[in-house]
């Protein structure tokens, strides 16, 4: 496997996790019209990382990734996250 190559499927392994956390960091942003936050960058980057670990998590208990069951813990602890991040502030 080429370099290259190891980048695009290392992309599309965390692909899931960024898009999740991008929706669940920026949609209450827009209802709010462009005021941010302090700590938002932050907020977005626990998301990622949270999000990233249940990737991993179920890539070791799976075996392999792309299992719904990884795909709905993905969903689960990133939106428990984003809801205690916004309700401390």
């Amino acid at each position: 496997m080429t370099p290259l190559e190891f980048l695009g499927h290392l992309a599309g392994f965390i692909a899931p996790a960024l898009v999740v956390a991008f929706i669940l960091w920026g949609v209450p942003r827009l209802r709010r019209a462009g005021r941010d936050a302090p700590g938002a960058r932050l907020e977005a980057f626990m998301l990622l990382v949270a999000g990233v670990a249940v990737l991993l998590a179920g890539l070791v208990f799976f075996g392999r990734d792309g299992k719904m069951a990884t795909y709905a813990a993905l969903v689960l602890v990133q939106g428990t996250l984003a809801w205690w991040l916004h309700r401390r502030r």
